[in-house]
């Protein structure tokens, strides 16, 4: 595939559509794996027609790629041959005959409502200056299901003059409030005291609510992983179950399981579509289990005569 197409579209995500680095990156990784399978059939992007594409998801099957990678990958070709079809550099669009690949659905992994509070108590016997930074940042992620990459990038604008409200940027560029609680309110009072003191003494004026002297500016998503795999060996959990994004998930099925419904859920993690925030639907269906047993007459044991 012709690296000018790859670049002329990539630069359309970030300029037209907001699209994050990362997420820029996928696509662009996704369209090169393309480009290599059409170049050892001897065919240019402009010519790659259905069959084409076919052949591709069949190879991407036959070697392995799950369900779940090879829909994105599918995803990523849709979007770029919609280009191209917009841009008139193509009479059709390939893409429009292709079925996407069935996937289960996957249950998001989450920790217990006790295992989190053992991280967090983990968290709060670090002493000292780092101690309160990961603490704060804890109780963030856990208070707000934030996206790491928002959370170790969170602007000092973000966040709002009593300290209660976080204003994130997501994906896209669109915004959204995310109310803190009033333990992430004080975790992040309590490391506002001593950040300028101890971590922007190196990022003078740095514009990051947690600073650092790596190359972003802040603490990157690797060290805050880190930290946390750290916190599980503390907690005495197993590390491989803890990240993150475990968290961010955990967040998200504790807050379904006390009553919040999907769609404030959705805009509480920034979820675009609706669809992305039913991967948590397991947690509804247990919680609507557990109310019909409890609440409806019918299941109650009634003596027989």
């Amino acid at each position: 595939m012709d690296s000018r197409q790859i670049d002329t579209f990539l630069e359309m995500l970030a300029a037209e559509r907001g699209s994050a680095p990362n997420t820029i990156e996928a696509y662009r990784r996704d369209l090169s794996d393309f480009a290599a399978f059409l170049k050892s059939r001897r065919r240019d992007p402009e010519e790659a027609n259905a069959d084409d594409i076919r052949k591709y998801l069949e190879k991407l099957h036959g070697a392995g790629i799950t369900a779940r990678t090879t829909a994105r990958r599918l995803s990523a070709l849709r979007q770029f041959f919609r280009f191209l079809h917009a841009e008139r550099l193509r009479d059709d669009d390939p893409t429009s005959a292709i079925d996407s690949p069935r996937q289960g659905l996957a249950i998001p992994k989450y920790l217990s409502e006790e295992e989190v509070e053992c991280l967090l108590v983990a968290a709060e016997r670090r002493s000292g200056a780092e101690g309160r930074r990961l603490m704060a940042m804890m109780e963030v992620l856990y208070a707000t299901g934030l996206r790491v990459s928002e959370l170790v990038g969170l602007p000092l604008t973000a966040l709002s003059r009593d300290g209660r409200l976080l204003i994130v940027r997501g994906k896209g560029g669109r915004e959204r409030m995310v109310p803190l609680g009033e333990p992430g309110a004080l975790a992040l009072a309590a490391y506002m005291e001593v950040r300028n003191r101890y971590f922007a003494k190196n990022t003078k004026n740095s514009p990051f609510m947690f600073p650092s002297r790596a190359r972003a500016g802040h603490l990157t998503r690797a060290r805050f992983a880190q930290l946390i795999k750290e916190l599980a060996d503390e907690a005495g959990l197993d590390r491989k179950r803890v990240s993150p994004h475990v968290l961010r998930h955990s967040f998200a099925s504790h807050l379904l399981a006390n009553g919040a419904d999907l769609r404030s859920l959705q805009q509480l993690l920034g979820h675009a579509d609706i669809s992305t925030t039913q991967i948590y639907t397991h947690v509804l269906e247990e919680r609507l289990k557990g109310l019909v047993s409890e609440s409806h007459p019918l299941s109650q044991e009634r003596g027989r005569t």
